[in-house]
């Protein structure tokens, strides 16, 4: 540890040329770990067939990646503090990449699963480590903050670029060819991270909390794991809540009695405008993938659209996403974050509202445009949330920071699936449960808006 470089790394000891590169590596980290996500949706089918999986094998393929990304986030990101944030994202990117080998050499479901979760451990250091980094190399918050915005702006690119390619490469070269995508931009991130990114850390005063990664594992484990088992009957879904409403329980004692070596010190949340961008970071990702998750669900099961339209019918949302982030930095400096925070948030609870107008989300117009209004909030407010995060902590605790800033956003979008699915569900589905989801969604967002509209405003 005593090998690190100390973490006040300024404008001056990294170049303007340097730090370009340092964003394009950050940007492919991002992006590797999100198309991951994004991409296998599509090649669920041919993956069933050809290694004969049952649909509960299927959801767990897409659920391995997810669980152990979201339990291990806060401990990737307190990696990352101590042994080096340069060294997580190189170890997390590597782990990603072989996983990816994996996935796509896997003779049957268990074997893939069992990768796709060996990926997952990779992204939970990868990302929190690619957020901390940005927060240490760009020591200017205007700076920092347009850097955040391209940042940013892969989210919603990968959201592209995961369905057009991916449906092309399963086309001409089959299911395994998605998982071979990843690897030529994880080495392109890995070479670019050990040219460009200085190395940081801050390991005094710190240390590995295991009863507070433990408990904190549980409960975010078990949380996750009843939004996934929600519709496996009651039994299962209350004894796994409980696990989790107990594992916080501890988790807060433990922490309490560690202090400043805590996993997750408790006094980050006595900020305001830290605990803003949490609620908002929840609600968007809430809103946001119940809204992909039921959306073309709906399409392909009225006939309206097949699985070849659907995903094209959702690139509004992503593309209009990837085109106003860059925007977001600029635009934070002329009308500030809250109003980025709160009126993004705002945004995307009326894109909602508009598709809960839709009959099965028909006319398709009137979803496109609902579409392209989720997306322009998503624009306007995640890069000044993710600059919010970090910027309400010091430079020492970055990587923390954006754990749990990430934890916040895994944990929406698991809720968001299992909540409005189950929504959805009990209107009947159809027509009637698209818009009691979709409304249910803009309901929280608003709610959002409004928490973090008078919380900034305090901070």
């Amino acid at each position: 540890m005593n090998d690190m470089a100390p973490i006040s790394v300024t404008r001056e000891a990294v170049s303007a040329r340097a730090q370009n590169l340092v964003l394009l590596a950050m940007c492919l980290g991002v992006l590797i770990a999100q198309v991951d996500t994004s991409v296998v949706n599509l090649a669920m089918q041919p993956i069933g067939a050809a290694l004969h999986a049952s649909v509960p094998a299927l959801q767990w393929v897409l659920d391995a990646y997810n669980l152990p990304y979201a339990v291990l986030l806060l401990a990737g990101g307190l990696i990352a503090d101590l042994y080096g944030r340069r060294r997580a994202f190189q170890i997390g990117g590597a782990v990603l990449a072989i996983a990816s080998l994996g996935c796509a050499a896997a003779p049957s479901a268990p074997f893939l699963i069992v990768s796709r979760a060996v990926a997952g451990v990779g992204a939970a250091l990868l990302v929190p480590a690619s957020l901390a980094i940005i927060r240490i190399v760009w020591p200017d918050p205007v700076a920092r903050r347009r850097a955040l915005g391209i940042w940013a702006s892969c989210n919603g690119l990968a959201f592209v670029v995961g369905p057009i390619l991916g449906g092309f490469l399963i086309d001409r070269f089959g299911w395994r060819s998605v998982f071979f995508m990843v690897i030529p931009l994880a080495f392109a991130a890995l070479g670019l991270a050990a040219a460009q990114v200085p190395e940081s850390a801050d390991p005094v005063g710190r240390r590995l909390d295991m009863p507070g990664q433990m408990s904190a594992a549980l409960a975010l484990g078990a949380l996750v794991f009843a939004a996934i088992a929600s519709r496996s009957g009651a039994d299962v879904w209350g004894a796994a809540l409980l696990v989790s409403l107990a594992a916080s329980a501890f988790f807060l004692v433990f922490e309490r009695r560690a202090g400043a070596t805590a996993l997750v010190p408790l006094d980050l949340f006595r900020g305001r405008a830290f605990v803003a961008a949490i609620v908002a970071t929840a609600a968007m990702t809430f809103g946001i993938y119940g809204m992909i998750f039921l959306l073309p669900l709906v399409w392909q099961a009225s006939r309206f659209l097949v699985a070849s339209e659907a995903g094209p019918a959702l690139l509004p949302c992503a593309l209009v996403f990837f085109l106003v982030s860059p925007q977001s930095g600029p635009l934070a400096e002329r009308c500030g974050v809250r109003v980025m925070i709160a009126g993004g948030t705002a945004l995307i609870a009326c894109g909602l509202l508009v598709l809960a107008t839709t009959a099965a989300g028909r006319p398709l117009v009137l979803a496109e445009a609902g579409l392209a209004l989720t997306g322009v909030g998503m624009g306007l407010n995640t890069g000044p949330l993710m600059s919010v995060a970090v910027e309400a902590v010091a430079a020492a605790r970055s990587g923390t920071a954006s754990a749990v800033i990430n934890v916040a956003r895994m944990v929406g979008a698991t809720l968001g699936v299992a909540v409005l699915g189950a929504l959805f569900a009990g209107f009947g589905g159809g027509a009637e449960g698209l818009r009691a989801a979709m409304l249910g969604g803009g309901a929280a967002q608003l709610g959002a808006a409004a928490f973090a509209w008078a919380a900034l405003r305090q901070a």
